[in-house]
Order: C-alpha cells, then sequence, then structure tokens
C-alpha cells in the first residue's frame, strides 16, 4: 500500500457532504482512493507528500457530455454564425465526412491530444460519444477507439440523418435500430439520440432508445436544445440517467424532472458559441432539479476543452452561484454518468484531485480564461 498526503490547503472541498468546505486541511489518499481528510494540523503521516502551498483543492472534472473523437474542423461554421447565420444542425454533416475519411490513427491521434488538453483543465472522468460515422462501420470504429481512453462511451449513431439516407428516413432509424447497433454495442455502455428540430422526433427516438436499452445498453438524450421538442418527457419516462441541453424547459418540466432524479446536463459552451439563448439555472435549482454542466466539446457547437472556463459561463449567463457551478461539474456529472466513486472526495472516493493555483474555488469563475488548474492527480492512473 502507498498513501499520499496533500497538506497545506488552504481551502477543500471535498462534495461530502453539500460543498463540504474545509480551511487549513490536508487530505490522504491510498491506492488511488481518499482515505482521510480533515484538519492539517492533525493528519497522519503517509508515504509521500504534495504541498499545495495554500491553494485550493477540489474533486477532478466529471464531463459527462463530449463529441471528442472526430476529424476535421468546423470553423466556416463557427465563422458564419458570428457573421449572423443561426444555428442548426445540419453542419453535422461536414465532420462526417472528414470523420468517415479519416484513418484509426490520426483519429486516435487526435483524440489523445483532446484528452491531454480535458486533464490539463482538471477533468479526470470524460464521457465520450460517436454519431460522426452514421454508418455501421464508422460508428464502431468511433466506439472502439474510445474505448481506448474512457468506460463512457456512448452510442450516437441517432445524430442525424446521414445524407445517402435523405430520402429514406424510416431505413435509417431501421439501420440505427439494427446492424449499426449491434456492432457498436459491444464498444458502447450508453445510448443517446439527438431529439429536437432537424434531428429526430420524440417517437423515433424512443424507438431507437428502446432498441438500444434492450441491447443492455443505458440511455441518455439530447433534448430541448433547438425548442420545446419532447425530449424532456421522454427522458422521465424512460428514466433516463440525463437529459442534456434543456434551453427550453418549462416550469411544469423541471417539476418533472425534480421528481424523477433524471439529470439536467446544461451546456453553457454550445449557448456561448452559437449565441443561442442561455437557459436560466436558477429556475432548475429552484425547482429543486439534479444538474449538471458539461463542456459539449465538438467542433461545430461548442470547440471547448476548458471546463473552467465553461464554469464561468455558468456563473456569468446561467446565473449558477460559484457553489452550484462547481458541484455541477463536478458531483453532478457523476450522477450524469450514473457514478458514486467519483465527483467528490468523500471516504473510499477514487482520488481525482485537482490543486489549484488559487486561495478559493472561486477564482475559476471570477478568473475567466485563467490557467488556475496547478496539478492533477488521476486515481486510475
Amino acid at each position: 500500500m502507498s498513501s499520499t498526503l496533500i497538506t497545506n490547503i488552504g481551502q477543500l472541498v471535498t462534495n461530502d457532504p453539500d460543498l463540504g468546505t474545509l480551511t487549513n486541511a490536508a487530505l490522504i489518499y491510498t491506492d488511488g482512493k481518499i482515505s482521510w481528510a480533515g484538519a492539517k494540523s492533525s493528519a497522519p503521516s503517509a508515504d509521500e507528500r504534495i504541498d499545495a502551498d495554500g491553494g485550493s483543492v477540489i474533486p477532478g472534472f466529471v464531463d459527462s457530455h463530449t463529441h471528442a473523437i472526430f476529424a476535421g474542423d468546423r470553423l466556416n461554421d463557427f465563422l458564419a454564425r458570428m457573421n449572423g447565420t443561426k444555428y442548426a444542425s445540419g453542419g453535422i454533416k461536414t465532420t462526417v465526412e472528414a470523420t468517415r475519411a479519416a484513418s484509426d490513427e490520426s483519429l486516435r491521434n487526435h483524440l489523445e491530444n483532446v484528452v491531454t488538453e480535458f486533464i490539463e483543465h482538471g477533468i479526470t472522468t470524460f464521457e465520450i460519444k460517436s454519431g460522426y460515422g452514421l454508418d455501421v462501420e464508422t460508428e464502431s470504429r468511433l466506439l472502439r477507439l474510445a474505448k481506448e481512453f474512457t468506460e463512457e462511451t456512448t452510442f450516437l449513431g441517432a445524430h442525424v440523418i446521414p445524407s445517402e439516407f435523405a430520402n429514406d428516413r424510416r431505413g435509417y432509424i431501421d439501420l440505427v435500430k439494427g446492424s449499426m447497433l449491434e456492432a457498436a454495442a459491444p464498444f458502447a455502455k450508453w445510448i443517446d439520440v439527438f431529439c429536437d428540430n432537424g434531428a429526430f422526433t420524440r417517437d423515433e427516438a424512443k424507438e431507437i432508445l428502446t432498441a438500444g436499452v434492450a441491447k443492455g445498453l443505458r440511455g441518455r438524450l439530447h433534448g430541448n436544445q433547438l425548442g420545446d421538442t419532447g425530449g424532456i418527457e421522454l427522458a422521465v419516462e424512460m428514466k433516463l440517467a440525463s437529459v442534456d441541453h434543456c434551453t427550453y424547459a418549462t416550469d411544469s418540466q423541471l417539476d418533472l424532472l425534480a421528481a424523477s432524479g433524471t439529470v439536467a446536463t446544461l451546456l453553457p459552451g454550445a449557448e456561448f458559441s452559437t449565441r443561442s439563448p442561455y437557459p436560466d439555472a436558477s429556475r432548475f435549482f429552484e425547482k429543486g432539479v439534479k444538474v449538471a454542466i458539461a463542456t459539449d466539446f465538438n467542433p461545430g457547437s461548442s470547440y471547448i476543452a476548458s471546463m473552467p472556463f465553461v464554469i464561468s459561463i455558468a456563473v456569468r449567463d446561467m446565473y449558477f452561484t460559484p457553489e452550484q457551478a462547481l458541484r455541477a461539474a463536478t458531483l453532478g456529472g457523476a450522477q450524469a454518468l450514473g457514478r458514486s466513486d467519483i465527483g467528490h472526495l468523500g471516504i473510499g472516493a477514487r482520488a481525482d484531485i485537482v490543486l489549484l493555483e488559487a486561495p478559493s474555488f472561486e477564482y475559476l469563475a471570477y478568473r475567466p480564461g485563467s490557467q488556475l488548474v496547478k496539478q492533477v492527480l488521476v486515481g486510475n492512473l
């Protein structure tokens, strides 16, 4: 057994219970798990020692929604939006073309760079979706490669209808439910559907999700990003782990989410990058909804790998308090992934730990764009 003491912590956030904030604190992890936390003056000895130098220590960020495996970029889409073009889902097809043509080596190398960037910004657990293949071979290939980097892999064959099925919508849905799901399932933990304007209807999403759940996958959903399209009600009806975006959510839908326990994952980077209206997170918290925030890292609508930057947007433009934003980016993300071993620094949790070059976690919102992450420790590495 090997133990490490992190001492001289100015502010320790454990998320156990609530925010679980301690000052003048210390923390010990043993063989990759948290084994002790408390006042620095009463810390037991350990095999190794890390000096936090008065900085803040927080749980590693849990990014429960990314589209991190793809080829190419969509700079032209971004420039068009900055010149007034309204965001729509059609640009996904550009990435599909580039991704289908990319080799395993180039996709893996790009993803490795993305993952390095995630970790540098304090993200210690991340989900990765497919969805830029939209054919049997490429969807399974993307998930196989993603699984090399994370156990939280999601089959998103139902992202949009690809060009070759433009006149055969029914045929594509059957393909997703059939041979594509069959090929993808061995490499996926989750199944997701983009249930929104320009993508899939509520009934189509239910049909595809039902097939995935029958295959042993757990369900999540893109919903209510571009309008009130029934995604929230479907997520509650199917007892999905999360419904993501929720930009357009009514009070009655928030009541449904609160009663069901389905997590609402808000994605500040998407609104930021598309100049779309931000949802007011205070409405979610007032109703008692479980809330996560995630980067939505993707080449089209949120090319953002920094959770601290996402936190700053959440506080500045979505009316999160700094406390709510930090919990949503850690414990909330863990809840969206159905995980109890991450997102907090309680005894027995995985030792995913971020040391900040700041005296308190509030600086994450106060100093947007600054690199405040000093050191990242990942318990399973």
